[in-house]
């Protein structure tokens, strides 16, 4: 892959709009976006709600990186994601094909009209797990869209999550977790001063599954005050272990 195509693609959305089609398409859609930190649980509650629910449907993003494991599963294209190459990127990008497309960690992550065209014809809720800059998007086109922001129910328990899933030692001295927790603290810095978002401390699995469920089909959630009091926490806590000399 050329660097300039990736270039291109990344000058390219500077300025995206996603079609008119796109925009109607997102208006008249039941859609919910799982957000959160690495590590919050995002994919479990989305897998959990796809499997044990029989009114959602799964909007698979797009995304250059390569596939990886997680817990010893390798993801698989098409399920996890559609992994693409920058050139197919560009196209999707100059057709219009994305509903929201950003970059992170250096790589594109977009969803796209297709599994959110299938969901409004099985009249099902379209789902999705996405990065906390690619809501935006959403936002813009429509305030029903609910999103939900995933909280680790502390510190120590995100650290525990963390060594699960990607192993070795959870350390602001190691280039990758560093730039790990400096990601975490722009989205929670993010989402703290966004009122779209609704925050869900992923304590209990089962709970949290319900209550995601009842936000989905537009039920009132409580405890807003005890989850923005930890989203605080978690900034303070990775403020000093990034800072760490």
């Amino acid at each position: 892959m050329s660097p300039h195509i990736r270039d291109q693609v990344i000058a390219e959305l500077q300025h995206y709009r996603p079609s008119k089609q796109a925009r109607e398409l997102v208006s008249s859609t039941p859609i919910l976006l799982l957000v959160g930190i690495s590590g919050a649980g995002k994919d479990t509650v989305k897998d959990h709600l796809l499997s044990d629910k029989p009114d959602y449907h799964h909007i698979v993003s797009h995304t250059t990186r390569a596939p990886r494991s997680n817990n010893g599963v390798r993801e698989r294209n098409g399920v996890e994601y559609h992994f693409i190459d920058w050139v197919k990127a560009q196209e999707m990008v100059k057709h219009r094909e994305f509903i929201e497309a950003n970059i992170y960690a250096s790589n594109l992550y977009g969803t796209s009209t297709e599994d959110i065209h299938i969901a409004k014809l099985e009249g099902k809720v379209a789902i999705s797990a996405i990065e906390v800059q690619g809501v935006e998007e959403y936002k813009k086109i429509s305030p029903k869209v609910k999103a939900v922001f995933l909280l680790p129910p502390n510190y120590a328990v995100w650290q525990e999550r963390y060594r699960n899933r990607y192993g070795g030692e959870f350390s602001g001295h190691s280039p990758d977790t560093k730039r790990r927790m400096q990601t975490a603290l722009i989205e929670l810095n993010l989402a703290l001063t966004d009122n779209f978002f609704t925050f869900v401390v992923n304590e209990k699995l089962s709970d949290t599954i319900a209550v995601v469920d009842a936000i989905a089909h537009g039920k009132k959630v409580d405890h807003q005050a005890r989850a923005k009091e930890l989203v605080h926490q978690l900034i303070a806590e990775l403020s000093q272990e990034v800072n760490k000399k």
